[in-house]
């Protein structure tokens, strides 16, 4: 199933990017400051950041597109060229930016390299921060596939999001001026929302702590583990299926076995991607009582990463009633 990509929204030509700064955006109508995300994740971020003095334009913000496969269009790559700030994922999972960002003169935020996870080999420093301890790498966004160990899935970790948070406000005061009390402000108020998101996973880590569950794709296994979940599932099914791949007879038997035993409390899975593996062992699951919990890579429409996070957190919560 397809669906359109949100409206591309085009930079006016009365922004103009010089070498390391940008003219003074006024607020509203043309003068606005162009930013372009990778998914509604960071595009709902910005724009709750920069309010009136930004227009932000999502490449993905529907739930039918997998950004790990998505084919950008010519459209995506003007919208990138004429951007003023750019914002991607990285770690592997919207490869498709670095093509579109090249030769542009954007300001590019990589929320990956904010993961204390994040491999210090590889960290592309696109501002010079604290984070970045090596000196960038050439190879470090060669290829599409995904980092080995790395949980590209940075979003569901309220730490990364906060410093990516902290860099918009920073980005947008270098290439808005005039709006730094605005963005500065904007980025407090959305810190507060996520160390109340922190402390409702503090509190149910105390409750769910050493909980046994099935993970079907590693989308939420940054989010479980802050929870304090316990993923069991064997190793090989998770990754065999973000790939796209057949999961091992052996693995597929293993994890089935484990589900009917009743050994998990719950199953998670990526409301987006999954197979035949995937919902075998979700009928499985639906066999023993045993809940099935999806979560999404995309924000519902009109909804705040605040509010998104706030419903994961509260299907993870019935675990603990």
């Amino acid at each position: 199933m397809q669906k359109p990509l949100a409206a591309l929204a085009l930079a006016a030509a009365s922004v103009i990017v010089l070498t390391g700064c940008a003219t003074t955006a006024t607020p509203g109508g043309d003068g606005r400051v162009q930013v372009v995300a990778s998914t509604n994740v960071y595009g709902s971020l910005a724009a709750e950041i920069g309010g009136d003095r930004v227009e932000v334009t999502s490449l993905i913000d529907s739930a039918a597109k997998d950004p790990h496969s998505y084919e950008a269009t010519a459209r995506d790559r003007l919208a990138v060229q004429k951007a003023d700030l750019v914002i991607e994922n990285g770690g592997g999972y919207d490869s498709f930016m670095e093509e579109l960002r090249d030769g542009s003169d954007a300001t590019v935020i990589t929320a990956a390299e904010f993961s204390h996870d994040y491999p210090d080999a590889i960290v592309d420093d696109h501002h010079g921060d604290e984070h970045a301890d090596d000196e960038h790498s050439e190879d470090a966004h060669a290829g599409h596939d995904h980092i080995e160990g790395f949980n590209e899935h940075v979003w569901f970790d309220t730490h990364t999001i906060s410093h990516v948070v902290e860099q918009i406000a920073d980005d947008l005061t270098v290439l808005d001026p005039s709006g730094a009390s605005a963005y500065e402000s904007a980025a407090k108020t959305l810190t507060g929302e996520l160390a109340d998101i922190e402390t409702e996973l503090a509190t149910l880590h105390e409750k769910l702590e050493g909980t046994p569950v099935f993970i079907t794709e590693p989308l939420p296994g940054l989010l479980a583990a802050a929870a304090g979940l316990d993923d069991v599932t064997p190793d090989g099914f998770a990754s065999a299926v973000e790939e796209g791949n057949d999961v091992a007879p052996a693995t597929l038997l293993e994890g089935l076995s484990l589900v009917d035993s009743g050994e998990v409390r719950a199953v998670l899975t990526n409301a987006q991607t999954g197979g035949g593996e995937t919902a075998r062992i979700e009928d499985a699951a639906e066999q023993a009582g045993i809940p099935v919990l999806a979560f999404s890579e995309l924000l519902q429409p009109d909804q705040s990463y605040a509010e998104w996070m706030h419903s994961a957190l509260s299907d993870l919560g019935s675990l603990a009633e």
